[in-house]
């Protein structure tokens, strides 16, 4: 029957392939409308261009909230000209007009505050008076206050690491009656785009860096030991003298592609281990160390796990129970600490025997999207198991990813999500699955997840990846963000007023073209990212000629050509237009290709490797095989 259904969509994708059938391309982003702060009674921080304000803190303010007041002076000024004076709170005089931030002796006679009820990161932005208090849960969350004052009150925008967009104007004012607490939806949040650095971080309220502290930014979730970690916890080293250490294969035979985290000896050397490491850190702030598999799906079959499997019901189980023990062990001279764990690969299925949970202090760091399929909505569709091309093209995938992390927060009391929302075999080619972010970080908030991590926001260049990784940044702090609002706002600078129209319709038709006509995940081989009618060919060739001729700015322009790039190595795999498999002028058509991914930069195609050299490049081949 399953075959039966692939086989009719198959007939419905040609069809739509054809032309014969119309692809809806009015795309709902998701998210509620957005709404801009108004102003009915104005507050004036700057009128004219001058100011009788001045930017207050406590009288002994962390390194957080001097940034906060430094960052607050800094745009204000750049905006109109005018320059707040930094005081503490016991300079301020009863009818000096100020701007509060933090916890302050002011802030708690203020009765519209109440800071212990404030949410981790949040923060309230009350006008009172004459003044106007910014006050967080603790002192990021202020940070993370005055950045939503600049952002969305006074109009500066942080797209990109590099592209900054601060308006010129004279006034700059809130509404008297201001009385707003903001509070994130995901409490860790992480996404590290390509050149961010702590400033860019704490401004799109990203407070993940694994490995540092930014204290000036109110600190960052930082890890003693992450990702791939059971290699440095049992070393490969022990498998000449302990074979039984590692997992052993179905045959018998003993691998170090995993460990037997069942043997009843190698819990106390990975504790020792990981003991030694969390002494010698040196980042004082660090507080999670995590339990990392290798990458690949050898894991142990020795009877003690298998017996563990078979009992809870997925091959999850015995990293749950040593996540367990492992926390137990070190959890008295460590308290503050969390131990996370990698739910990956065969260990991604949570047990069905729900009696095994994980300790308080234990976190799962679910990765299973890395099957999702990226086409349609997480809660109807997904993927199968196997991997069946076929039925991966033109099947009804089983949403079971949804279902397993719901179970996942039953099982924890906190849940990290694990994700890289790019095509790993084709990095180079555009991944239109922005119609899905919304709904996809929608469901797992609203199920009680607790964390989001996204790993590919670095080093993948083209492919929408800028916009990609703004649009990622608004969800995580709030999954009902108006996300076709913040698209528009972006194109509109990124890639210019006049070519942005172009641009959003061209991400129409690609994400659409996707959602009719395939399953796309993040594995894709070129033929799986969708299919477009000739009509949408041509549509799509006249509206990149638009955009690339539109009256932009120089960087403008080379952004537009970047990512036209990501169409033109689509249409060279599928041999369309002038990479067509019949046109003499094929090679040259590849050659220019190549070269001008050279000149833009663009030094793969696929996450596994750089492009070769040119004199190493058969051109007869299809782009695809640069690798």
């Amino acid at each position: 029957m399953a075959y039966i259904k692939a086989f009719i969509s198959l007939i419905e994708i040609l069809l739509v392939v054809a032309g014969i059938i119309p692809v809806n391309t009015n795309i709902d982003y998701g998210g509620n409308d957005y709404v801009a702060p108004q102003i009915n009674t104005p507050m004036y921080i700057v009128e004219n261009g001058e100011t009788d304000f001045v930017i207050a803190t406590a009288e002994n303010p962390d390194k957080c909230i001097l940034t906060a007041a430094d960052e607050l002076q800094t745009y204000i000024k750049k905006i109109s000209g005018a320059e707040l004076s930094i005081v503490t709170e016991n300079q301020l005089e009863a009818d000096d007009k100020a701007i509060i931030l933090g916890d302050t002796l002011l802030s708690q006679g203020v009765t519209a505050i109440d800071a212990d009820s404030i949410g981790e990161d949040g923060f309230t932005l009350c006008a009172d008076g004459n003044r106007l208090f910014i006050v967080g849960e603790d002192s990021r969350g202020t940070l993370y206050g005055v950045y939503t004052l600049l952002e969305e009150y006074f109009g500066v925008r942080w797209f990109t690491p590099t592209l900054e967009v601060v308006p010129e104007n004279d006034d700059v004012a809130v509404d008297k009656n201001l009385n707003r607490t903001v509070e994130p939806s995901f409490a860790i949040r992480r996404n590290d785009t390509a050149g961010t650095s702590d400033a860019y971080r704490a401004r799109t309220k990203m407070n993940v860096s694994f490995w540092r502290e930014a204290e000036e930014y109110g600190g960052a979730l930082n890890y003693v030991l992450w990702d791939v970690t059971l290699d440095v916890l049992v070393p490969d080293s022990l498998f000449s003298e302990h074979p039984e250490y590692f997992a052993m294969n179905p045959d018998g035979s003993r691998t170090t592609d995993h460990v037997c985290l069942s043997h009843p000896e190698v819990l106390p050397i990975a504790i020792e281990n990981a003991r030694k490491a969390m002494r010698e850190c040196e980042r004082e702030t660090a507080d999670h160390i995590h339990i990392g598999q290798k990458d690949n799906s050898n894991y142990c079959h020795c009877s003690a796990c298998e017996a563990s499997y078979e009992k809870y019901g997925s091959i999850s189980a015995p990293t749950i129970i040593f996540t367990n023990s492992f926390a137990d062990a070190l959890d008295d001279e460590f308290p503050e600490f969390t131990y996370t764990f990698y739910a990956y690969g065969e260990t991604d299925r949570p047990p069905t025997d729900l009696t095994l949970k994980c300790n308080s202090n234990v976190v799962p760091v679910l990765c299973e999207l890395h099957r999702a399929c990226r086409s349609h909505p997480l809660t109807e569709c997904g993927s199968i198991d196997g991997h069946e091309e076929f039925m991966n093209l033109f099947g009804e995938n089983e949403p079971y990813i949804a279902q397993d992390f719901k179970t996942w927060v039953q099982l924890a009391d906190r849940t990290y999500i694990y994700d890289y929302t790019i095509n790993f075999l084709n990095t180079a080619q555009f991944h239109s699955n922005f119609e899905t972010l919304q709904s996809t970080m929608k469901y797992m908030h609203d199920i009680g997840i607790t964390g989001y991590v996204y790993n590919c926001g670095d080093g993948h260049y083209a492919a929408f990846n800028d916009l990609r990784n703004y649009l990622l940044c608004k969800l995580q702090w709030d999954v009902d963000c108006d996300v076709e609002y913040h698209m528009n706002d972006f194109l509109k600078a990124y890639y210019g007023e006049e070519a942005a129209p172009h641009i959003k319709e061209i991400i129409d038709i690609q994400t659409a073209g996707m959602k009719a006509t395939a399953h796309a995940f993040d594995f894709d081989w070129h033929y799986q990212s969708g299919y477009f009618s000739p009509v949408n060919i041509a549509k799509l060739d006249i509206l990149w000629k638009k955009a690339l001729k539109a009256d932009v700015t120089d960087e403008q322009r080379f952004n537009i050509e970047v990512d036209n790039l990501s169409w033109e190595y689509f249409k060279a795999n599928q041999f369309l237009g002038e990479y067509c498999f019949l046109n003499p002028f094929r090679l040259k058509a590849n050659e220019d290709l190549y070269d001008a991914f050279e000149a833009h930069g663009m030094d793969r195609v696929s996450s596994f490797g750089t492009i070769p050299d040119k004199s190493e490049i058969d051109f007869m081949l299809r782009p695809f095989n640069w690798k």
